[in-house]
């Protein structure tokens, strides 16, 4: 036989002597184990490359392919003990860090532990690092696991001791057993063991394994079934105290929010910032609100809390898209336990619309691609949802800034207008068309109407767009000679082709839009007055991106979140003094310009975090100058009497709180700061702010 000279080779026989092994063959839970085989299949592996996928005979594919990744991870087969930390610091922290859990199996070893005395078996509770965090059992067997540190302390998973009942159960999420010489390390396998995962009932991860381990004569074919039963009773006792931790902290919210409003959106995160109580909330990463006990973003994680718990860290510990929320810490006997996250109702698009009829999922779907909540927004958005389920409105006039996102609006329109699949949109930007061509364009030609008119034909956008929805962009570029026949078309509802004296009818919904001043253009002599009111009967304006207040924030994690999963990366993060820096910006571009700035990010950025450094000059500059205005220039004092600049400024946030209601989005603005930085002044002078 040959024998490698690495640290993985082992020669026959120079298993430890401690206990008689068992020899001959056991009926291990169906499956025909011996004992040699076994030793000579591993003293094989050993002697040999471990590359080959193939199992050797007598060895469970289970064992081989933890044998395999024990060799490869560098795990010395002769080792006869586990790695332990003996630090009480370090196992105090443990103790900590697990509580729950150990809370948890307290019931279940109590009641094993007396039975297991005089059996030669003990039952451990490892965390889900592998480590052992408790271990009852038979004395002597207690004793001699000190030997290969199968004690408290010690670190059983698979990267630490290779093959074994706790490491493999962990690596596998599976009950298992490991039987004496179908461990990896030498100096285990005189000992048997089973292990099973115990999952979290929240998210359904593994926090731990219990084990029962002894030397090899202590097997049953049924310890596995033992241990898989014993983490079941420990998983039932997790959900009992996560249920009565639940309750608690929504006693403490409601006793801390007593005027909280019950069209709000609330969500209760536990200790870890895990989603624990969901009511009225975004289901993921949709804006559709969902009501009902199903809570359907239970168990997600949404932040890290905070040691100090003060409501100034809390709302630094926010991720930006969760920055619209009011957070609230959540105490029970006196130590930080959770947070409450409440997002404040918005008039949203109803199930149904002013006149009964029920909402279609286009319609839906064409509204959440809006992304706010500031009151302006919200009021174009309820126009045009307005105008989308009212048959009586046929054209629309969409006012707005370049770059505002007038599209979504007209598109918006057409979703809500659909009686078919196949309704048409048809976009055309007037400032792209040449003078020349805008009759042709827009009402078509016959064969032979002009120079270089098509053989056959062509029909108009107008024919193209019938039944559906006309976008008309930069409507204010029409020009003046072309306009007559466009209010022709839309009072008669028939258009004639370039060439033709025939009327072909058309039934289209006409959204025009533009940049410009309509009535300034009229004013001057360059728009039709009869046109504008005709297309201008209702009209939107789409607020510019500085007038939207925090949908800054919520635009830029909107695209940031998108253009990350569109690459396949991670979402940046950014400092307070780059978010500050990006809600003081004007936004010229409005939320074009807040795209590219993102895509361009994602390209750019150095690292995983956006600083004041790594935004354009013109916008980080913004910030900077500010901050310097403050600092440099004095403003002018007022006669009043003398008081700290502390007190005036608490007594400015009072104030603001007060005639605002407690809108933070609002009181922000009327003080010209952004959120985050209200959050640390609220924080800074202990003010208390209800939910009203």
């Amino acid at each position: 036989m040959r024998h490698a000279s690495g640290p993985n080779s082992m020669k026959t026989g120079t298993l430890p002597t401690r206990a008689s092994m068992a020899t001959g063959q056991l009926v291990l839970d169906k499956i025909d184990y011996d004992e040699r085989a076994t030793m000579r299949a591993w003293e094989s592996f050993l002697s040999d490359e471990p590359t080959s996928a193939r199992d050797p005979v007598h060895v469970r594919s289970l064992i081989h392919d933890s044998w395999y990744r024990s060799a490869t991870g560098g795990i010395n087969a002769q080792g006869i003990e586990a790695p332990l930390s003996s630090d009480r610091d370090e196992i105090e922290y443990l103790t900590r860090a697990n509580a729950e859990l150990l809370s948890a199996a307290r019931r279940s070893f109590a009641s094993l532990g007396q039975l297991l005395e005089g059996t030669g078996a003990m039952l451990v509770l490892a965390d889900s690092d592998g480590v052992l965090i408790d271990a009852i059992g038979d004395k002597k067997t207690l004793h001699d696991g000190m030997d290969i540190h199968l004690g408290i302390g010690g670190k059983w998973n698979e990267d630490a001791v290779g093959t074994n009942g706790i490491g493999t159960a962990l690596w596998t999420g599976e009950p298992i057993f490991v039987h004496a010489a179908e461990h990896f390390c030498a100096g285990i396998k005189s000992w048997t063991c089973a292990g099973a995962p115990i999952r979290d009932p929240l998210d359904g991860k593994i926090i731990g394994v219990v084990d029962l381990s002894g030397y090899s004569p202590i097997f049953r074919p049924h310890n596995t079934a033992l241990v898989a039963a014993t983490a079941r009773q420990i998983e039932k006792a997790l959900a009992e105290q996560q249920q009565e931790q639940r309750t608690r902290l929504l006693e403490a919210f409601i006793s801390s929010a007593p005027s909280y409003r019950r069209k709000d959106g609330l969500v209760i995160v536990d200790h870890r910032g895990r989603a624990i109580f969901c009511n009225n909330v975004p289901n993921g990463d949709t804006t559709e609100m969902t009501d009902g006990p199903m809570e359907p973003g239970r168990g997600r994680w949404l932040m890290n809390l905070p040691a100090s718990g003060s409501d100034t860290d809390l709302a630094n510990a926010l991720p930006a898209h969760l920055r619209s929320c009011h957070v609230t810490p959540l105490k029970l006997d006196g130590d930080l336990r959770g947070a409450a996250l409440v997002f404040p109702s918005v008039p949203a698009v109803s199930s149904t619309t002013v006149t009964g009829r029920q909402v279609n999922k286009h319609l839906q779907t064409a509204a959440a691609m809006i992304v706010g909540e500031s009151e302006k927004l919200l009021a174009a958005v309820d126009v045009a949802t307005r105008v989308a389920g009212s048959n009586g409105v046929t054209s629309l006039l969409i006012e707005g800034e370049t770059g505002v996102g007038k599209e979504l609006f007209a598109r918006l329109v057409h979703a809500g207008s659909r009686r078919t699949e196949n309704d048409p949109f048809i976009a055309v930007n007037c400032g792209a068309i040449t003078k020349e061509l805008f009759g042709s364009e827009l009402f078509g030609h016959v064969a032979g109407a002009f120079t270089g008119a098509s053989r056959d034909g062509k029909p108009g956008i107008f024919e193209l767009a019938n039944g559906g929805v006309l976008s008309l962009d930069e409507i204010g570029e029409l020009p003046l000679e072309i306009q007559p026949f466009l209010l022709r078309v839309l009072e008669e509802r028939l258009v004639h082709r370039i060439g033709d004296s025939r009327g072909r009818p058309v039934d289209v919904r006409l959204v025009a839009s533009t940049n410009r001043d309509l009535k300034q253009e009229v004013a001057a002599g360059r728009f039709r007055s009869d046109l504008y009111y005709r297309i201008g009967a209702v009209s939107i304006h789409v607020p510019a991106l500085r007038d939207r207040g925090d949908d800054v924030l919520l635009l830029l994690e909107h695209f940031n979140r998108r253009i990350a999963t569109q690459t396949g990366n991670d979402p940046l993060a950014f400092s307070n003094d780059a978010l500050d820096a990006v809600l003081a910006y004007r936004w010229p571009g409005n939320v074009r310009e807040l795209k590219n700035l993102v895509e361009r990010l994602h390209i750019l950025a150095r690292g995983g975090t956006i600083g004041l450094q790594d935004l354009p000059e013109e916008i980080s500059a913004g910030n900077r100058n500010s901050m310097a205005m403050h600092s440099d220039h004095p403003t002018t004092m007022l006669e009043a009497p003398v008081c700290s600049f502390e007190d005036a400024e608490r007594q400015a946030i009072k104030n603001a709180l007060a005639a605002e209601s407690g809108n933070l989005s609002k009181v922000a603005l009327r003080l010209g700061i952004s959120r985050p930085t209200l959050y640390r002044k609220l924080g800074q002078y202990g003010i208390r702010r209800g939910f009203l």
